[in-house]
């Protein structure tokens, strides 16, 4: 006799029984069954009874087997939402945060109304910041540089399929390569967990590429040698946005001020912890 074919309500319950402990667990466990059977997320909840394929039930499985190990749910699915658009990620790629939604936020309402401006994202990982500023002022023109040759092809994938398809992409170390180009505003993510930080090994974040987390001893590593080389990529008055730790907000904007940079501010995220240094060139 042929076995009985597991339902929705099923694998759901099973899936939380498998991720007891995880936080967020029944969310995880329904956002991994509806990419394996390609659903809406209210079609779950209409169809609890409904009858899922057997290889597809294995598949499902094996997907929360994996993020009982730690994989983010990211890595699973292959994309994370960013901007309101669905970038692909993988394990080249950090994970976009929501809290670097405020950079983005931040380089808009400055620029809100003004004209066509040249901006670089430095470190652009999956291009969510690139693609996010392009889909939002496709009039500006957009560079994305990063180290990693695989994060730069996941980058150009999605700025294709989120239709952004004139954003300059380049590999680089930081500013090696750009020669004498300047940019009306430079943005950037850069790695700035200590690298004793327990953080870097937390479930999750370790299977996340250490380059695109680790900031070297306190953090601040690639903090300073951005800050350092930014005012030779900036014309006057040029902007420089960073995203930070939110216990590195004096120590980034000391290091401006040190470096000539003008109008030195920090924002706070919507947790109220400092996150976004901004800062003008002289």
């Amino acid at each position: 006799m042929t076995p009985q074919a597991e339902t929705v309500r099923d694998l759901l319950v099973a899936a939380e029984r498998t991720l007891a402990g995880v936080e967020g667990a029944r969310l995880d466990a329904e956002c991994l069954l509806r990419r394996v059977i390609d659903v809406e997320r209210s079609w779950l909840y209409a169809h609890p009874g409904a009858a899922i394929d057997p290889s597809l039930a294995c598949d499902f499985r094996l997907l929360v087997r994996r993020r009982g190990e730690g994989c983010p749910v990211a890595y699973l699915t292959g994309e994370k939402e960013f901007w309101s658009m669905p970038f692909l990620v993988n394990r080249h790629t950090l994970i976009p945060r929501p809290e670097t939604e405020l950079l983005v936020e931040s380089a808009l309402e400055l620029h809100r109304d003004s004209r066509s401006l040249d901006m670089l994202d430095l470190g652009t990982g999956c291009g969510a910041i690139a693609v996010a500023l392009a889909s939002e002022r496709p009039d500006c023109r957009i560079t994305a540089s990063d180290i990693s040759r695989e994060a730069l092809g996941v980058a150009q994938m999605n700025a294709q399929r989120l239709g952004c398809p004139d954003i300059e992409f380049l590999l680089a170390d930081w500013f090696s390569g750009f020669g004498s180009r300047r940019f009306d505003v430079i943005l950037c993510n850069p790695p700035y967990v200590d690298s004793a930080d327990a953080a870097l090994h937390a479930p999750g974040v370790r299977f996340e590429p250490r380059l695109a987390l680790d900031g070297g001893h306190g953090g601040i590593q690639a903090i300073n040698l951005i800050v350092a080389g930014a005012a030779r990529h900036l014309p006057a008055e040029g902007l420089l946005l960073l995203e930070h730790g939110s216990d590195q907000g004096e120590h980034v904007r000391r290091l401006l001020a040190m470096g000539g940079f003008r109008n030195v501010r920090t924002l706070k995220d919507c947790a109220g912890l400092e996150r976004i240094s901004i800062a003008q060139c002289p």
